[in-house]
């Protein structure tokens, strides 16, 4: 059964600020840089909103943490790869019905507070 629009909760999480080895050129692939994650969630949540139980929800702070550690404990060459597989990883959540990461890397060009790269899926 198809969760019915009132039932779908939106979960932000918002700048969630960590650092990774992330880049190509040689400076960048010895020196952890500054990478900032939004992460946009949508679950049924029609059992959680009755329920009041964790059990029901999804669970953004168990998701949270297997984010910070994937970042965190691997290198990168590309923005687009980092953003690729937090999506994999948020889709083992049987929960999340549609999930879109951005993935921002201030600094990375010089007249520029940032650059990011946005991806998305849908279950």
């Amino acid at each position: 059964m198809s969760p019915t629009p009132d039932n779908v909760a939106t979960i932000h999480i918002k700048n969630l600020r960590l650092r990774t080895y992330i880049g190509f050129n040689e400076e960048e692939k010895t020196k952890k840089q500054d990478v900032i994650v939004n992460i946009k969630l949508k679950y049924d949540a029609a059992a959680a909103k009755v329920s009041d139980s964790v059990d029901d929800a999804c669970n953004y702070k168990v998701l949270t943490k297997k984010i910070i550690a994937l970042v965190e404990e691997r290198s990168f060459d590309l923005l687009e790869k980092m953003a690729g597989d937090i999506i994999e990883l948020i889709a083992t959540a049987e929960k999340v019905l549609e999930a879109t990461v951005e993935i921002d890397k201030p600094h990375a060009l010089r007249f520029a507070d940032s650059v990011s790269v946005e991806m998305s899926f849908r279950r």
